[in-house]
Parts: structure tokens; sequence; C-alpha cells
């Protein structure tokens, strides 16, 4: 696992202050304000709460500032959903990232909407976004924050359910969930994964 990474390291070393914090979603307006693009709304507010603006990179929209004294780098992937990977294995090695150094945010059907998780490995639980991230990286072990996005959907219509917009009566509970995910994420850069989980996951 990590053997590209160990690779890069061995020619130059990582940057233990720097952080790389993922959106997931897909590219385009007529995906915005969908379930599975929850991973980018959170990172729009996050970064711009700290009056951070994207630009279009290599494979993703970038925003970059400093948090404690950490420099984040922010990606949402311009590759849609299903190559998210590739985006995610770029910028670590392009910023030198080490792997516990990089969180995940995706939406999560099995998880009601109101909740948040926070996990440190796992399965992808037939995520797209996140099989991709785990062929790529040869590795489940990554930290992720699972935004709950409920599963209240007949069989069968999965994907048009993440696909699609949430309910008026889910949105001021989304919103709030926003917050509690910007603060999720500031809580994993200051006190790590434990932490995190202890203060959020719930």
């Amino acid at each position: 696992m990590w053997n590209w990474l160990t690779q890069l390291f061995k020619a130059e070393e990582p940057d233990p202050m720097k952080f790389l914090i993922v959106g997931l979603g897909n590219i385009g307006p007529e995906y915005d304000n969908t379930r599975h693009n929850i991973g980018f709304e959170v990172l729009d507010q996050w970064a711009k709460q700290h009056n951070a603006e994207w630009d279009t990179g290599r494979l993703a929209k970038v925003a970059k500032f400093k948090f404690r004294g950490k420099q984040i780098v922010c990606i949402k992937p311009t590759t849609y959903m299903n190559l998210s990977g590739k985006a995610v294995k770029h910028w670590m090695s392009a910023e030198r990232i080490l792997p516990k150094n990089m969180l995940v945010i995706t939406d999560d059907i099995a998880i009601d909407v109101g909740k948040l998780r926070i996990r440190g490995k796992g399965s992808p639980g037939g995520h797209n976004g996140l099989k991709d991230i785990q062929a790529q990286l040869g590795s489940d072990k990554y930290d992720r924050i699972r935004f709950g996005a409920g599963g209240n959907f007949p069989r069968g219509r999965q994907v048009e359910f993440v696909l699609g917009q949430w309910d008026k009566d889910e949105e001021i509970e989304v919103a709030q969930q926003k917050d509690r995910a910007c603060k999720a994420i500031e809580s994993w850069i200051i006190k790590g994964l434990s932490g995190a989980m202890n203060e959020f996951s719930g």
C-alpha cells in the first residue's frame, strides 16, 4: 500500500505541515445542490470562511490558504465522480502530502440526513468516487467525513436519488450540517482523527 508515494518521498521529502482536503462531487451546474455534490458544497463554504479563491488546476479546482500555521490545499476534482482518485493521487504527489494529512468529504446514503461520521478507513460502500480513490491510492486507509444523505429511495433508484436535489424539508438540516462539517474539518486538522471522531461523529 502507498508504494507509489514511498517511491516519490525517496526523491523529495513530504511536507508534514501541508494538508489536502478533498470534496467529492460532479462538475457542472446541473449537479448543483444535489446529494452527491455535498463534498463540493462543504469545501466551498469552508474556503469562503477563509477568504480563499478557487483556481483551475490539473484535474481539479484548487484553493490554498493558511490555517493555524498549516498550509491547506483544497481540491474539487473536475474528473467527475468516477475518476476522483486521479485528482487525489496527483495532488498528493504534487504537494508532497502525507497520507495521514489527507481528508475526503463525501455523501453517504447509509447515514441519515443530519448525521456526520468520521472514519480513518473502510470500504467504499458502493460509492464510485471512493472506489476510484481506493483503486488509485492502493489503500482504503485514508480519513473521511461521511455526510448523511439518507436512503429514502425505491430499490434500483440509487443513482437517481444521489443525483437528485435535497428535499425542501431537508434543506435546513443540511445547512446546519454543512456548518458542522466545516468545524469538523478544522477539528481534524487541530486534534487529529480521534479528536474529531469524538467531537463530531454521532
